[in-house]
This record gives structure tokens, sequence and C-alpha cells, in this order.
């Protein structure tokens, strides 16, 4: 069991680095291209994989044909479903202890039938991905088409094509939940205003693709896998059931990564293929996933359809919320989070940082026959957020309150509290952040700028979102999320070496987060040595303790609180040590800049080198009872983290275009003690970056027939340096009383949030039109779409 001791709330005591803007320490190995990412994996004898993908959305498979792949010089095996099946078993995704889910079983390769385009049927090993490709091209499928599922809500309904024939209603769970008299409320209510919200579909898609190297050993019968992935413990651990090797014969390294932003902290069947190939052919096996491939067949998310009801009294008061969710899936469960990773995160989050105790909400999650949804970056946050907060501006609208004074009239107080959907918010300062933001974006002023534009033919807009978002996800965090039976832990190991030098050892992985440094920052003020002197490292479960990686805005609070812990039992070993040999109290030892003091006495002091030698080689001189080395493990699983803060959007929108020039964004965040504020903005901007482009660029569109339309970064647009605005952050620290260090999650309520401010200020633009914005993305087909509605209501009375 990991380390759940009472809050403790712990402090650094005159810290020298943790608040302080370091340079980032891993950035020369990646500069200098010395960082070594999966692809740069070459072994001897390697060969390469490719799968053949189906060209269909739904379609049974009658026959495969692989003779003439199989006689192409250089092929070294062609494998299918059923070949495969032999071999490996299936996964089996579900959500522990969850009612209302069913579980579902999915092979690595299907052999029956395709459910979405992208979906593998075959796969090939040769001697080069060159000549794996034209192996595929050279395998005969028989298809049988089959109808496509391709709306969501069509597909809950009866009588829809099944994407699994034992699915019979194509729905993975309905769940319900309720908490006070939310009817009652509702009857009793001034005003009832409800909105239908229809968020895009993402794709995470980072610079570096998926990518798995694998080597089996058949005298040791161990697998060695290299994976572009945030959780290697995860990967090790998920995939014994499904390969079949004792987990201490699986060793998983996840060197550097290109970007995960939460899709690579799922387990991909890709993963369990790789090693089966490597076992059968006998040769290590790499697989590099193309950005087709990427986008068609990886992960999709944030697609979620919101009907949101509000209950409130004729001054703005909110009475009671409901909600009704459909998570839009695809054919397959993502594993292990499922696709319940964005709807039930979404509801979870329901009441926010508002003063609601009725609350009630449905959630459904049909397959279609689309790519599989899973976690990205801000699950469930941001398609929830953009309903809830626009239709919170559709109100101020309507009602004719300000719609930040709405807001403020409506946020819960700053101490620790419990919602109405069970989240323990460790306290906060949501007013105040609210407050912050409208300065910062001089409101009273923009609102003065905004009506001298309008008299011009301009059209200026403001949006707000203020949140409290769930981080530092640990058991506490899953289950108050819906993952209610996840025990989810991590731990580090601090050793300080004969040399005074320290090693880190965390069971994270650091993929552009800065978790080096963050980590060595902490670690040298617990020791009180230089930061030159630590060296942090991860991500090769051979060598680092256990741990569930890198996401959900974990690895600062979980990674700091267990480098904490286990720094401070090696202090006090130190502490000890010095006690001893100068014969002083050891709580009267100070540790600063490498070297111990005792405290009032300057002439009294050991470099921490001095220690060590003697910690490691000093025999007698050690303390009695006293065992050798410096070194701890400690693990770490918080009570539930809770940051918050407030995004403005500041746009200009052409109704002529339908363009929408972004302005400015400004974000106000308090996530507790700041380790390193630079790292912190660093985050911040990479977020908000991210959710401009979910708000007006990307999309992941099918047609009805399930062809995938944005196959390729042609189709599906990035936001470019042209897109990003200006950006301010502004910080508000408020220690979390139930954390190490008093530190809480950051990095992914930019992208949670900022979609929301974006959607308000352009409706805010727009509001003269009376537009109201019901889905995003906001392109400018979107727009333009949406004035000529405005302006055919407009006519209409006249044309009668």
């Amino acid at each position: 069991m990991p380390d759940r001791p009472e809050i403790t709330g712990t402090l650094l005591q005159k810290p020298q680095y943790v608040g302080t803007r370091i340079l980032r320490t891993e950035d020369p190995r990646f500069l200098t291209g010395r960082a070594r990412y999966t692809d740069d994996v070459r072994l001897p004898g390697m060969l390469e994989a490719a799968f053949l993908r189906s060209p269909h959305a739904h379609a049974r498979i009658a026959s495969i044909d692989v003779s003439a792949a199989q006689a192409l010089p250089g092929v070294h095996g062609v494998f299918t479903g059923r070949d495969l099946a032999a071999v490996l078993a299936p996964f089996v995704s579900t959500v522990a202890g969850r009612g209302g889910v069913r579980p579902l079983t999915q092979h690595a390769i299907p052999f029956d039938k395709a459910r979405h385009v992208g979906d593998p049927v075959a796969v090939v090993v040769a001697d080069s991905r060159y000549l794996a490709e034209d192996a595929c091209d050279a395998i005969a499928v028989e298809w049988e088409a089959l109808p496509a599922v391709v709306d969501p809500e069509a597909a809950l309904a009866p009588g829809a094509p099944l994407v699994h024939d034992d699915v019979p209603d194509n729905n993975f769970a309905h769940i319900e939940f309720a908490s006070g008299d939310v009817e009652r409320r509702f009857a009793e209510a001034d005003r009832v205003f409800s909105k239908r919200f229809h968020h895009g579909r993402l794709s995470p898609a980072p610079l570096e693709t998926r990518a798995v190297v694998a080597d089996f050993d058949r005298s040791t019968g161990a697998v060695t896998i290299w994976t572009s992935s945030q959780t290697p413990h995860l990967v090790r651990s998920l995939l014994v059931p499904v390969l079949g090797i004792p987990e201490s014969r699986i060793r998983v390294i996840a060197d550097a990564v290109g970007g995960g932003f939460g899709l690579k902290c799922q387990v991909f069947k890709e993963e369990a293929v790789i090693p089966a190939l490597s076992k059968l052919v006998g040769r290590p096996v790499k697989w590099i996933e193309d950005r087709r491939e990427h986008l068609a067949a990886s992960v999709h998310a944030k697609e979620v359809i919101s009907y949101l009801d509000i209950a409130c009294t004729r001054e703005g008061r909110f009475l009671a919320f409901r909600a009704r969710y459909v998570g839009v899936n695809g054919a397959y469960q993502a594993h292990p989070w499922t696709a319940l990773v964005d709807p039930m995160t979404t509801a979870a989050a329901l009441p926010n940082l508002y003063d609601v105790r009725d609350v009630a909400y449905q959630i459904d999650c049909p397959y279609t026959n689309r790519c599989m949804t899973g976690a990205y970056r801000g699950v469930g946050r941001t398609p929830g957020t953009t309903a809830r907060e626009s239709l919170i501006d559709d109100i101020a609208r309507e009602l004719a309150i300000d719609p930040v004074e709405l807001r403020l009239r409506n946020c819960i107080g700053d101490a620790p509290s419990v919602s109405a959907t069970g989240a323990r918010y460790d306290g906060g300062t949501y007013r105040a952040c609210i407050e912050k933001a409208r300065a910062a974006c001089d409101y009273d002023g923009f609102r003065a700028r905004q009506a001298a534009a309008r008299a011009a033919g301009r059209h200026l807009g403001i949006g707000f979102s203020p949140y409290v978002e769930p981080t530092a996800w640990g058991s506490d965090m899953a289950k108050v999320q819906g993952y209610v039976a996840s025990e989810i832990f991590d731990a580090a190991q601090v050793t300080v070496e004969p040399d005074g030098s320290v090693s880190v050892s965390a069971g994270l992985h650091n993929h552009g987060q800065g978790l080096e440094t963050t980590l060595a920052q902490v670690a040298a003020d617990t020791l009180g040595v230089r930061i030159e002197d630590v060296r942090v490292s991860m991500g090769d479960t051979a060598v680092a303790p256990y741990g569930f990686g890198t996401h959900s805005s974990r690895a600062a609070v979980i990674g700091g609180g267990t480098v904490m812990r286990a720094g401070t039992e090696v202090r006090r070993k130190m502490a000890r040590i010095v006690g001893h040999l100068l014969e002083v109290s050891p709580e009267d030892v100070e540790f600063r800049d490498g070297a111990a003091q005792v405290r009032g006495v300057p002439g009294k002091r050991m470099t921490i080198a001095e220690i060590a030698a003697v910690a490691y080689f000093g025999g007698a001189r050690r303390p009695p009872d006293m065992e050798p080395a410096l070194t701890s493990t400690r693990s770490f699983d918080p009570h539930e983290v809770w940051p918050n803060g407030c995004v403005v959007a500041a746009v200009e929108v052409d109704v002529e275009t339908g363009g929408v020039r972004i302005e400015k964004l400004w974000s106000v965040e308090d996530c507790g003690v700041l380790i390193n504020p630079m790292i912190v903005e660093g985050q911040t901007a990479g977020a908000l970056a991210q959710a401009v482009g979910g708000a007006l660029l990307e999309e992941l569109a099918y047609d009805e027939n399930g062809q995938l339309l944005a196959g390729t970064l042609v189709d599906y647009l990035y936001p470019s340096s042209t897109e990003v605005p200006p950006m301010e952050f502004l910080h508000v620290e408020t220690p979390s009383p139930v954390t190490e260090g008093g530190m809480k999650g950051m990095g992914e309520g930019g992208l949670s949030v900022t979609g929301a401010a974006i959607v308000n200020a352009v409706a805010d633009a727009l509001a003269p039109f009376g537009i109201t914005i019901t889905r995003t993305p906001l392109s400018p087909t979107t727009i333009l779409a949406l004035l000529r509605e405005a302006r055919e209501r407009r006519a209409a009375p006249t044309a009668a």
C-alpha cells in the first residue's frame, strides 16, 4: 500500500530553488540532438512492421489471402487477427466497480469485421518498412460492406446497426446520478434555461506519433519494449495478461517522448502486437506510426453532446443543474480509461465553482463506426466547461446581468468544501481569480472600446471562463471522477551517492513538463544541496520505482511529494551523522549549498561529500545501529487537489469573412506553491494554444458513411503562430493543506477552459445579431452560417 498518512501540508523551509525561474536542465540534451526517441532505437537484426488497415467504416471480413504477400522477398511474416489470437489474449476494458458499464472484450487485431476506417486487419514483418508496406498492398481481403452508424444519437435508437453484435443497444455505459431535490428546484424556479452543445472531435496530435520497438529473448523468455508512452509501468502491468509473460520479465523503456497530451497514457493494442511479433519471428521488431494512421486509428477525444438545464431565480441565483451527456465514442475502448474518460469527468465537474447543491446528470456512451475516444489533456473539462459556461453567458444576456457579475454572484467561498457531486475542494481563491482576471483585461475599458467599435461597424467580444479543476490524480481523485475501484500512487527513490551527489529516480515520465528540473529543485531544497549536483532519471521500469506515470496534472504534486518524503528521511539520517560527529543535536543541523551547518556555530560544518563518505565507508564513525548508505524510497497517494483560476479571451469577428482574430488571452491561476514559475507559464502557454485550435480550427470530421475527412494535416488544422495570440499570465499562490510542499497540479486548465472563453467572446461579439453558439469549432464557415441564419430570422416577419 502507498503512504496515506493524514494531511501533512509540509512546506519547505527557506527554499533556495523552489519558486525560482531556473532554466530547464534537460533542454541541452534535446537541443543538441542527444535525446533518444523510440525511432532512434537500432538493434542487430531488427525488422519493421506495417499494418494493413480497413478502408471501410464497417465491413465483415469474408476472407484474407496473405499468400502473395508472404512470398515477397524480405518478408518474414504476415499475420492476421486469427493468427495473433493464438498468442495474445484479448484486452478487457471496463471501469471496475462502476455500475451501468458493459465490459468490452477486444482482440489486438479483429478477425470478424472492421469497425472503423483504419481498423487493422493484418500486420506484416519485413526487412524494411517499405517492403512491409508493399506486402500490405499484396494482401487480398474480401469485404462484405455493412451499414455504418456515425451519428451517436442515432446509434442509441432502436434498430440501429450494431457496432458489436453482443452490445444490442450500442451503449457502453448508462450512468445516472442525483444529489438534492433537483426536480423540485426546477419546478419552483423563476426561470429555466436549456442548451444543447456539441463539442467537436479532436486529436491530441503530438509531433511524435506512436512508436514501439520490441525485442523478445527466447533464451530467458523476457521481452524489452521501447514505447513512446507517458506511463511505462502501466504499460508493463497491463500487458501481462495479454502477452502471458510475467511482469518480472517485461521491461518497458520510454526514453524521449515527442509529446503525449494524454494520448500516450493509454495502452494500445500495437504495444502488445509488436512484442508478440518479435516472439514469433525471433528478431527485434519496430513499428513507427505514420500521420494518417495516427489521425484515423489512435485516439480521438472531447466530442461530447451536452444537454444542460439551469434553474435560477429572476435575480440570477443558480438553484439547480441538470444534464445529459452523450460521450461520442468510436468502435472500441481506449485501455484502461475507456471512452468514459470524457463524459464521466465532464459530469463530475458539472457544478464546478458554483454554489449549487441540487445536481443531476445522466451519461450515455454509444459506440459508432469511428476511431475510439480516450484521454486528451484536460479530459472531460473542455466539453463540459464550454457547454456550461456558454449557457451561463446566455443566461446573463437574457437576464441583462453582467456575465462576470453573474458568476461572482454564484461563486463558492474560499474555504475547503464538498461539491454536490462529492468533490472535496481543498480551498482556493475562486472569487479573487475572477476579479484579478477582470482587472487584468481592463474589463470596463474593453466595454467602452467595444461600444465604440460597434458604432464603427466592428465586432469585438470578451469572454470569461472561471474554473476549479481536478489534478494530482491519486486514488481519491480517481474515485470522485468515477473510477471508483482505482488505487493510484507513485514512488520515488532519493539517494545521496558516496561522492555527495544526489540521484533521484521516479516512476513518472518527463515528456515536456520540465520534470527533471522541478524534481531537482524540490530535491535540492529538501536535502540542502546544489541543484547542479542532482540527477533525475525516469522512464525505465527496470530501474525506476513503480509509478502511474505523468498525466492528469499529477507529476509535480505526487512526484514532488515522494521526493520530499524520501529526501526528508535521507536528510534526517545525514543530520544524525553530523550530530554524532560534531557532538550536537541533529535538530540543530541545517543543510544548504551542499553543506551541513550547526545553527549558530559557523565553525562547525561538514560538506555533503564528507557526510556521505562516513555513511558509506565510515564504519565505527557512524552512529550506533545506523545502516550504511544514504537512500530512501517513499510513495505518495494524495487526497483530492483542486487548483482554480480564470481565463479571459478578447476577440474581433469579421462578419464578412467569418474570421475570428483573438486579440489576447489572460490566464489567472492559483496552483498553490509554484515550483518554477517559468515552467508553469510555459505549460500554460501550450495549453492555451491547444485550446485555440480546438475552439476555432481542429475537427476530426466524418461523412455519413464513416469516411474520415481529416486524414492528413492538410485537413486537420493545427493553430500556427499567426493564430496564437499574445498571452498574459497572472499567479495567485494559496498553498494546499493536503499536499507536501503546498503544491497543486497545473498544466491542463488552459486547455480545459480557454475554448469556453473564446466561444463566449465570439458570442459576445455577435450579440447584436441574436446569435447563440451551440457547437465547436467556430470555423469561418460555421460563423457565416450562424450570421446567415440570424439574418433570415430577422427577415422572416417582413417576408410574411
